[in-house]
């Protein structure tokens, strides 16, 4: 079975709290509703975009959560467009990291509740889309914790959950590898609390990027360095 790092997007990989935060306020805005502060947005971040809204407006219904929803979409679109958007970095040490645990022999993957769009632009971006082997996004599944990302990257990248790890920075990711079967890593410099972390079922938290390999290596087995031609998976 392949090793399959699985990696959340938005507060594992890339710093993006600032736009979405600014989405988020201008969509409550259009509804004519007081946006929540930002500490009530980040505990959102990783959800589906209409299940977030749901936790943020738990008191209006499910036809304004999907207005709203489109909404954000639609600024978050026109952010982009007219190049008003903030920087989205890597957290430190990332690329590094991606490129260790490819030479350890593991196949890497997203899932994420970002859209297709959102996703791959932003790999596109930081030049990392050729690195995963399978990219799952909220447009094709229900929103985390539920399992069917993590069940379908393995099914993709030819895994089992006893080689997956589940890396991300919220309670959603953690219970999303639980319900999955695969092992959870926790990281600290994301939007959820360590503690959080580990109560939703977090094997472990990592301190910073670069100390992921030997965390997952920890968990599972080294796996063998892949052959010279390109095990990765056309996303």
């Amino acid at each position: 079975m392949n090793h399959l790092a699985l990696f959340d997007c938005d507060g594992t990989l890339v710093d993006s709290q600032a736009n979405i935060c600014r989405a988020m306020e201008e969509c409550f805005s259009i509804a004519r509703l007081v946006p929540p502060d930002r500490a009530a947005i980040r505990q959102i971040v990783g959800l589906s975009l209409v299940e977030a809204i749901a936790k943020l407006v738990p008191d209006a219904d499910d036809a304004l959560h999907r207005t709203m929803a489109e909404d954000y979409k639609r600024t978050f679109q026109a952010m982009r467009r007219t190049g008003t958007l903030d920087e989205e970095p890597l957290f430190d040490g990332i690329a590094d990291t991606l490129a260790a645990l490819e030479d350890d022999g593991w196949l890497l993957g997203v899932a994420t509740g970002k859209s297709d769009r959102g996703l791959h632009h932003i790999l596109e971006y930081h030049g990392l889309k050729r690195r995963f082997a399978t990219l799952q996004t909220a447009d094709r599944h229900p929103s985390k914790p539920h399992p069917s990302m993590v069940e379908t990257a393995m099914a993709e990248a030819g895994a089992a959950p006893e080689t997956t790890v589940v890396i991300g920075d919220t309670s959603f990711d953690m219970a999303m590898a639980a319900a999955a079967g695969a092992h959870g890593v926790g990281v600290s410099w994301g939007y959820h609390a360590p503690a959080e972390l580990l109560s939703a079922g977090a094997r472990i938290v990592a301190d910073h990027a670069l100390h992921l390999p030997a965390h997952l290596n920890g968990l599972c087995a080294p796996p063998s360095p892949p052959a010279a031609q390109s095990t990765r998976i056309a996303p």
